[in-house]
This record gives C-alpha cells, sequence and structure tokens, in this order.
C-alpha cells in the first residue's frame, strides 16, 4: 500500500512574510496554487483551532471525468491515516480490560509465524503498531498492491514467515503495513466482531462521522467521492480505484474533512467528545502519543526539529519546541495528511486525488508556519522546485535505460533465444509467475496479482525489464536471471528501476524459483 515517506525539506527564502496565522482567504489562494504547481485535480482541507472548526473548505473537482465539485463532505481514501483508528481501536479493547499492549501476538493469533523464531515468540501488539519488525520497508506490500491479488489475511498470516529482516527486531523504524493487517485481526478475535464493524459502531459512529465507512464499499452513500488520479504517459486522469480487502485495517477507511475533523478534536481533547464522554482513556491516549520507535532526524530544517519517531498509529517530533503528531497517507490516485500540535490546539487536515505529496505538504507546512512564527518561506515554491529534481533525476536515468532497451530492440529484433527463460516460476509467498509469449511478445503475469503483467523487454545479458501494462503503476522493474550450468533460467530477481517508485512495490523482496 502507498504509504509516503516524511520527506525533511531544507526551505530558503524567497522573500515571503507569513508571520501571522493564514485567513481563508490566504489558504484558498494558498490551496489554488498548490493544486496548478503540482497538477492535482481536487483538495479539501480543515483548520481546527482551540476546540473551532476556522475553515473547513473543498477545491476543485472530484474528478476530472465528472467534474463535480469538492466539498467539506467529499469522501476521500485517508489511506494509512486508518493506522491511527486501528491502533485506538486496540486501546478501546485495552481500556475494558480484554488485552494489553505487551500481549505476545502468538496469545491471540496461535499460528502467527515471522522468519526467526525468537522474534515470532516476543512479538508484541505494541510491536504490531511500531514499524521495528526487523522486517524491510514495506515489506509483503505486494499481497495487496496494486490492487487485484487474491490474497487472504489467512495468507497473509501465512507468509509473513517468508520475509526475510533486514535488521535486528526492535533496532530499526522501517515502515509496514502487513503487521497493521495482523492487529485489524487481533481486534477481530479479541472482540468477535470484523475491524470493519469495530471501527464504524465503537469509533466512527460514537464521534459522529455519519458519512464516513471502514472501506469504499461499506460507504453506504457514493454519491460524493473522488475519484483516483495519476500522471499516465505524461497526463494526469482517472485511474481505478483500490478495493483490497485484505488492507483495510493499514489503509482502508473513507472519510472527509467534515467527520476527520471530529476525530482530530477527539486527540485534542485528550479522548474525549461531546464535552466530557471518554472514547479512549488518558492512559492509552498518552501512550499513543509516546515515542515507541526512533526515526533519524539528519540536517538542518526549518521547523528546528531535533528528534523524531513513530508512537502507536502517528509520527512524533519536536517543532519550534512544540509536540507534533502526525501521519500521511496514500493509495493508488489519492494522497491524505492529518497534523496536529496539542500545545496550541491545532489541527490541520488536507485531502487529495493525486498521487502527489507536495501539495498537502506545502499546504500543511505553510498553514502551520502561521501559527509557529516561521516567516520567509513560499512552501509551494520550495517543494514544487524540490519535485522538479526529484523528477528530472529520475526521468534520466529511466531514459538512459529506455534508450538502451530501444537500441537492443533495433540491433536484436528477432535474434535472441528466449527460450532458455520461459517458464514457470514461484517465489515463497507472492506464488507463481509464468514467462510466456503472449501475442507474440515475451510476458510476465503473475497468477496471483493479476495487474503484475506486462512485456518482458531485453537489457543487458542476462537482465531483463517488464514493462507492467498497468502504465499507472510507475513500477517498471528489473529482472535479473540466474541460469544452471545449461545455460537455463533457474530464476530470477526483482528490482524497481526508478528511485521513485513506491516503496510498496517490494519487488527486491521477491525470489523467483523455477517449478517448470
Amino acid at each position: 500500500m502507498k504509504r509516503f515517506l516524511l520527506v525533511v525539506l531544507i526551505c530558503t527564502s524567497f522573500g515571503f512574510s507569513f508571520a501571522q496565522p493564514l485567513s481563508s482567504s490566504a489558504i484558498d489562494s494558498l490551496v489554488q496554487r498548490s493544486m496548478k504547481a503540482f497538477d492535482v485535480p481536487g483538495i479539501a482541507v480543515s483548520v481546527l483551532k482551540d476546540g473551532k472548526v476556522i475553515h473547513s473548505k473543498g477545491y476543485g473537482v472530484r474528478s476530472l471525468e465528472t467534474k463535480e465539485k469538492v466539498d467539506e463532505n467529499t469522501l476521500f481514501g485517508i489511506a494509512s491515516n486508518t493506522k491511527a483508528f486501528t491502533a485506538a481501536a486496540l486501546g478501546i479493547l485495552a481500556d475494558q480490560g480484554k488485552l494489553s499492549w505487551d500481549d505476545k501476538v502468538r496469545k491471540y493469533i496461535p499460528e502467527f509465524k515471522l522468519y526467526d523464531p525468537y522474534v515470532t515468540e516476543e512479538f508484541t501488539i505494541r510491536d504490531l503498531l511500531t514499524h521495528r519488525s526487523g522486517m524491510g520497508l514495506g515489506a509483503g506490500d505486494l499481497m495487496f498492491f496494486p490492487d487485484s491479488a487474491d490474497f487472504t489475511i489467512k495468507d497473509v498470516i501465512y507468509n509473513l514467515r517468508f520475509l526475510k529482516p533486514v535488521s535486528s527486531f526492535r533496532t530499526k523504524y522501517d515502515y509496514d503495513n502487513n503487521l497493521y493487517i495482523i492487529a485489524g485481526e487481533v481486534i477481530a478475535r479479541v472482540s468477535g466482531m470484523s475491524w470493519e464493524q469495530f471501527i464504524e459502531q465503537r469509533i466512527l459512529t460514537p464521534l459522529g462521522m455519519n458519512n464516513s465507512a471502514a472501506s469504499y464499499a461499506r460507504l453506504k452513500n457514493k454519491s460524493n467521492v473522488i475519484d483516483g488520479h495519476a500522471p499516465v504517459d505524461g497526463k494526469v486522469g482517472v485511474i481505478a480505484r483500490n478495493n483490497s480487502q485484505i488492507m483495510l485495517a493499514a489503509g482502508g477507511i473513507y472519510s472527509s474533512i467534515a467527520d476527520l475533523g471530529k476525530w482530530v478534536q477527539l486527540h485534542l481533547s485528550h479522548g474525549k467528545y461531546d464535552g466530557s464522554r471518554q472514547l479512549i482513556s488518558d492512559n492509552v491516549h498518552e501512550e499513543m502519543w509516546s515515542p515507541q520507535t526512533i526515526i533519524p532526524v539528519r540536517g538542518a530544517n526549518s521547523y528546528n526539529t531535533h528528534f523524531a519517531s513513530y508512537g502507536l498509529g502517528f509520527f512524533i517530533s519536536d517543532v519550534k519546541g512544540y509536540k507534533q503528531l502526525s501521519h500521511t497517507g496514500g493509495l493508488e490516485g489519492m494522497v491524505t495528511q492529518i497534523t496536529m500540535i496539542p500545545e496550541i490546539g491545532l489541527g490541520i487536515i488536507v485531502l487529495t486525488n493525486q498521487m502527489e505529496g507536495g501539495a498537502f505538504t506545502s499546504i500543511t507546512n505553510q498553514i502551520k508556519d502561521g501559527y509557529l512564527g516561521v516567516q520567509g518561506i513560499d512552501r509551494v515554491a520550495v517543494s514544487s522546485q524540490s519535485r522538479k529534481e526529484q523528477l528530472a533525476e529520475a526521468k534520466k536515468l529511466t531514459d538512459s535505460i529506455w534508450n538502451q532497451i530501444n537500441t537492443v530492440q533495433k540491433t536484436n529484433a528477432g535474434k535472441m533465444d528466449l527460450s532458455p527463460y520461459l517458464g514457470t516460476y514461484k517465489d515463497p509467498w507472492l506464488g507463481e509467475a509464468e514467462i510466456s509469449f503472449r501475442n507474440g511478445k515475451p510476458w510476465f503475469a503473475s497468477k496471483r496479482s493479476p495487474k503484475l503483467s506486462g512485456e518482458v523487454l531485453p537489457y543487458k545479458a542476462n537482465t531483463f525489464i517488464v514493462k507492467w501494462k498497468d502504465r499507472s503503476m510507475d513500477a517498471d522493474a528489473f529482472m535479473s536471471f540466474v541460469l544452471d550450468r545449461e545455460g537455463k533460467a533457474s530464476g530470477f530477481t526483482m528490482n524497481a528501476i526508478s528511485p521513485l517508485t513506491d516503496f510498496s512495490y517490494d519487488f527486491h523482496d521477491l525470489d523467483f524459483k523455477r517449478l517448470k
């Protein structure tokens, strides 16, 4: 699943001064500039201050196809901002005495098993939520990303044992989605309700988040929902919606800025809603907001941030001497951000319908600057310039590779014997993939994840490129084959070509061996 990494921007002065909180008209201008700079069709922004909603507005269109307008009730997939809901749900069960943060996972899911037997036995509910398992960044995400795979939660539980660690247990931060899926299963087994039912009945309904749901499929009214967008062949357009049903506890909730304002206010009120009613206790709330896993902070930054960590469902850092809680989220075609600075009673929600994090970063930071006294930085200009440089660097690399491929195609067209590479291969957790000819072209096709399907093109020696049929994925990948003594491929590994490919395309974790 798309989970956008925190990017620390080293900001420079552009002669702008935003020494006081932005007015609503200034936020309007900021959002319009961000939409243009990052080519985002629709955005919704809410700002809460001292218990009141002071700005809540939609901008642009829900879909480039329908042209219907975004408003404060327009529903977006909030993606990984769902994780805090899953953590809160476990907190509710902890408040009821039904579990403890440090209970072993195998107490509730006996079949839970990781690569290392010691880690398996020691793994706690807290570990599920804190990205310190030892597994690599986004490990196993291809079981649900891109949407189309037929894996079940039972499959996820079983396949975790095949994901090799890249660091020692509890020593390093590496963002993970699959363990939040396991956390959702703990909720189901302890409560006797599905994760979806628990979230809706125990959190969304009490808070009055009446238009929201635990998944797109469960929305009662789909008349005001965005379409996801992404660049395809250089032009932003509507792309297919992620309808995966196994990743919901990690990123499934659909909500609006109007509804999410109630969620943010719950946290700014230390777990209270409707004045004095308590959804989660002070103890649980403080645990969610307490550092659990250290995240390195390197270099100077405009917020004088010295420390960063992950709590239970939230990133935690210091900004200008204040504690900040935040999270981002990304699914195909939509990215979001929620930010809170409790000591000044500030909450900022930005939801977008394009796979471009620069927009929410610019909007959030510019609004935040006004409350923190940060002056002289035009966040849209800084973020867009940084993004242009990233895109240019990635394009230079990928263009060079495709130029080489085109040269190979012209010089060796029809001459290369591909028979040593054809066949059926199997990865321990992703399952089987077949390399065969389809309509006269060598073709890769995953049997369990149909969208992982595309043309195989010769590159260098025993390394090929797979060019995915779904061009919205932006995840073309190297395939490096190993040959046996007879010159026949015995297996292959994969890696994404572009440095900007989302980490949920964890091709690097795959190890295919020939079956036939």
